[in-house]
């Protein structure tokens, strides 16, 4: 959500202090001038030894002899059959790494946590630096964890590599895949080829050079990924918004049913990365983000702001939180702007009243009902396009524009309704009923 303004009005983005150190923080992917999120590609190094020949002997033995190591026996022909008795070459590949069971995942979590927690700090003077990160990484063959650190500067610089010594004494090669702050994507590789899994980065959040906190959050690595895993993330989103209508509900405010629905598959468009979905596979894309949700739950893009402003989970700008704030007094959101956005609970009340109060503006205009009757716009589409862009201003496409109002909404909120689409035709969600909505979530 890059830009909000209220239906009756144009308004300049207010952008605070905390977006602007976006330097130290994750910066949510979910537009074109957004830094890219990402989750960690698994690049695994295949060594294969060269095959060595010689030249024959003037007079070459009736038998060849044994090769040695990885050699062929003399004077062979690598094409011809090899005879009874000759050791043929071997080829050395790294253990394929299958996906860790979400149950293992969760305990390695919690485990490479703890020790990093517990581990000396290299301090600058009373507080931490804010030089370096810490990255805990599990050696699926050995069952143990290895803590490597490196600077900050070549953490967020993609395409970096570095070869670092681990807590274990191992050398580790680090390639950066993607810099994202906390959700950097990373691949680790020892010596031997082995690649290391990502559980844990420990990332000092910083602001204006000041140590502010530290971060502490897992990529969404291929090897940490599985279908379990993206129901898990699946169901904390749809939990989460539910919570949330609930908590409203209590206070007096409806929500429509619908709207939630939307709000529900925003929560993943408002985190897809326009260049990745152009170039990958989108179905993987959109199970990655689920699964960074399961894998971090009320953490998941806790850091995560864009040059707007935007902010957290739901990527709303201090503007809009402000007047919803005003606007509901009742229903008593956080007062300040980047606890209320970090606050997955607090944020998604404030999402869904903003839609609602969009949605009963443009469902009074008239041409809106226009192009609602003529079928030549929806409500899912009008509500995504009116929550990335102005909302005020798509009764004038619809009327200048008839059909072809698209081609008129800016060229980011264009390819943000292509996402929509694509995650409404590859990820089917149950829709909610009146009375889902209304009873909301007893289980939480």
């Amino acid at each position: 959500m890059k830009r909000k303004f209220p239906f009756y009005a144009v308004l300049p983005f207010l952008i605070t202090s905390s977006a602007i150190a976006t330097r130290a923080q994750n910066v949510s992917p979910d537009k074109l001038v957004r830094p890219r999120t990402v989750a960690a590609a698994n690049q695994q190094t295949s060594q294969t030894p060269s095959v060595q020949t010689q030249k024959p002997a003037a007079a070459a033995p009736a038998v060849p002899p044994a090769a040695k190591g990885n050699e062929l026996p003399v004077g062979s022909n690598p094409i011809a059959p090899i005879p009874t008795g000759v050791v043929t070459a071997k080829k050395v590949t790294p253990p394929v790494m299958l996906p860790l069971a979400p149950s293992m995942v969760m305990t390695r979590i919690s485990e490479a946590q703890r020790l990093l927690k517990t581990k000396p700090q290299t301090t600058a003077l009373t507080t931490p630096s804010i030089s370096f990160v810490t990255i805990a990484a599990f050696e699926p063959g050995a069952t143990r964890t290895h803590l490597i650190t490196l600077s900050k500067e070549t953490f967020l610089t993609k395409g970096s590599e570095v070869t670092v010594p681990s807590s274990l004494g191992v050398p580790v090669t680090i390639r950066v895949i993607r810099a994202n702050g906390v959700n950097t994507a990373l691949s680790l590789v020892t010596p031997d080829g082995t690649s290391l899994v990502p559980l844990t980065v420990e990332y000092p959040i910083e602001r204006n050079g000041l140590f502010r906190e530290m971060a502490y959050y897992t990529s969404a690595h291929p090897a940490l990924l599985s279908n379990d895993l993206t129901r898990s993330g699946q169901a904390y989103v749809r939990n989460m918004l539910d919570l949330a209508v609930k908590r409203l509900s209590d206070k007096g405010v409806a929500i429509s049913p619908q709207l939630v629905d939307i709000a529900e598959r925003l929560c993943v468009v408002e985190h897809t990365d326009h260049d990745r979905f152009r170039n990958e596979n989108r179905l993987a894309l959109y199970n990655e983000i689920y699964s960074l949700y399961a894998l971090n739950e009320i953490e998941t893009y806790k850091y995560s702001v864009s040059v707007a402003g935007a902010g957290g989970m739901v990527q709303m700008i201090p503007w809009a939180y402000n007047l919803i704030r005003q606007r509901h007094p009742g229903v008593g959101l956080i007062p300040d702007f980047v606890t209320g956005m970090r606050n997955h609970g607090n944020a998604l009340q404030a999402m869904l009243l903003y839609m609602q109060d969009t949605w009963n503006d443009l469902s009074a205009n008239e041409d809106v009902k226009y192009a609602l009757n003529a079928k030549i716009a929806t409500i899912p589409e009008l509500m995504a396009a009116g929550y990335n862009s102005n909302a005020a201003k798509l009764p004038s496409y619809i009327r200048r524009g008839g059909q072809d109002w698209r081609t008129l909404i800016p060229r980011e909120t264009q390819m943000y309704l292509q996402i929509y689409k694509s995650f409404e035709s590859l990820i089917p969600l149950k829709a909610r009923t009146v009375a889902e909505v209304t009873e909301g979530d007893k289980t939480n």
